[in-house]
């Protein structure tokens, strides 16, 4: 049961005429009666919620920074008028607009309600539970109950990377040979003949076609495709680390979506696996849809990644040479106690690329001057860069790529750092 404002405001009155008119226990006990009588009327004739028939429909997905709604409807199969408050409760980060909303249900009817979702974090979003009140006739008091009704939104990864995506698939274009480029190197296989440029690499130069021709002619060649690319997001303690207002693991899986639907375009296998101490997630030659899925409900853990155990995962999964992109710190502890000292058997057998989300506050804090407490703060990130230099240097001396970027930039620079492999004819 449930009781609104108006039985306070009839107490009130109540009091103020056995002030006044019959100021003894017999009149206030006169008040307190009549109260309870109209109370207990008002709650028999309200609907029943118990027996409410409650479905949603509408968005089961979204992605981060979009708005979704979600409809509620409630079927009355009693035979009295539902009239009262719906709650239809979410967590905060749902970003639920309004959560009460008046209803109306005539007996045997129904009535929809729509939930205005605009969800502040990743992952899979699900409501409470649904709870009615409903008032009698006089709107003193009223029944109320909670339903259960079950209901998922799955909130995407914003994906704000794609705006690069129209640059780097007009670059693989002109390496796949639709645009006459030059590409060297192991890896690449014979596409065409042209006519000889300005600019042109002379080692291109295809003798016996020049004799036969009155032009000087030059081979293009084209990476070869249907190599495959395995995605590595390191979920460990180090990803949950903020750079400016998301954490770094946020920044990693942009950069991966981009890579991946470039890579996909390029002819390449893509797979993906999230890893810190276990599997998170894994997709195997799968499409955008398939990884953004995948990503969509990954943590970060507070736990020290098992670097040995995700190099014996990465291969297991890959018998052949493969590019292996890992989205990790770049942090000189993490990286010289878990991921060097296992690191031969990886780049011996496979192309590794390592990509590390740099934070831009750093750089601000080693350039600022002008008091003792920014002069110790720069001393402190001219120390945390130099880290990370010497860092960024095991790894190039043991034969793997690096990208280090800002959030900003990680993404594109890590498709461009693609891009100069497939030209290099190193994957």
């Amino acid at each position: 049961m449930a009781i609104t404002g108006r039985v306070g405001v009839l107490a009130l009155l109540g009091a103020v005429v056995v002030a006044l008119g019959v100021p003894s226990w017999t009149g206030v006990l006169a008040v307190l009666g009549v109260l309870a009588v109209l109370v207990g009327v008002d709650v028999s004739l309200a609907a029943p919620v118990r027996r409410l028939v409650f479905a949603r429909s509408g968005a089961t997905s979204t992605r981060l920074g979009e708005p979704a709604e979600v409809t509620l409807s409630v079927t009355n199969p009693g035979t009295r008028l539902l009239r009262g408050v719906l709650r239809d409760a979410w967590p905060p980060s749902a970003g639920v607009s309004a959560d009460r909303f008046p209803v109306a249900v005539p007996a045997g009817e129904r009535r929809s309600v729509v939930v205005r979702l605009s969800p502040s974090r990743r992952g899979d979003r699900s409501p409470s539970r649904v709870t009615v009140r409903a008032l009698g006739p006089l709107g003193l008091a009223g029944r109320q109950g909670s339903h259960d009704v079950p209901w998922t939104v799955r909130v995407l990864p914003p994906f704000a990377a794609r705006k690069h995506l129209p640059a780097r698939l007009a670059r693989l274009r002109q390496l796949d040979g639709r645009q006459a480029a030059l590409v060297r190197g192991e890896g690449t296989e014979f596409d065409s003949l042209r006519e000889y440029v300005a600019g042109d690499d002379v080692r291109s130069i295809d003798w016996r076609a020049t004799a036969r021709a009155a032009d000087v002619m030059v081979r293009t060649w084209r990476p070869e495709r249907d190599r495959h690319v395995l995605l590595v997001l390191d979920t460990g303690r180090t990803a949950a680390g903020r750079v400016g207002d998301a954490p770094r693991l946020d920044a990693a899986m942009d950069a991966a979506l981009l890579l991946a639907v470039l890579a996909s375009r390029a002819g390449d296998r893509v797979d993906f696996l999230a890893w810190d101490r276990q599997v998170r997630a894994d997709v195997t030659g799968g499409s955008l849809p398939a990884f953004v899925n995948a990503m969509a409900p990954l943590e970060a853990s507070l736990v020290e990644t098992d670097a040995r155990g995700m190099v014996a995962e990465v291969l297991r999964r890959t018998r052949r040479r493969s590019l292996v992109v890992l989205l990790t710190a770049l942090e000189a502890a993490p990286l010289e106690e878990g991921l060097l000292p296992v690191l031969p058997s990886v780049v011996g057998r496979h192309q590794l690329l390592v990509a590390g989300v740099a934070d831009p506050r750093i750089v601000e804090m080693a350039h600022a001057r002008g008091d003792a407490g920014a002069v110790y703060e720069a001393a402190a990130a001219e120390r945390t860069l130099a880290e990370r230099r010497h860092a960024t240097a095991l790894l190039v001396r043991r034969g793997v790529e690096v990208v280090d970027a800002p959030p900003a930039e990680l993404a594109p620079a890590l498709a461009d750092r693609y891009l100069a492999l497939k030209v290099a004819g190193r994957l």
